[in-house]
């Protein structure tokens, strides 16, 4: 009986991607809705990708596992 692979969390692609150098890119919450509350450099801030903390990077990691 062969080995079943291990599938990839569906969630976890549409969110995440790895960069040309190997780190995860996420990015920021919060910026959809109730926006006139908010300054518009923190909207700006929340438009920008950022990197995942490197703790989280190897959980991230296995969600991504193909």
């Amino acid at each position: 009986m062969a080995k079943v692979k291990m599938k990839s969390n569906r969630s976890a692609k549409k969110r995440f991607k790895i960069t040309a150098k190997g780190k995860i890119k996420r990015w920021h919450a919060g910026g959809s809705h109730y926006n006139t509350k908010k300054a518009k450099d923190r909207k700006r801030r929340l438009r920008k990708p950022t990197l995942v903390n490197s703790g989280w990077e190897d959980k991230i990691r296995g969600l991504l596992k193909e």
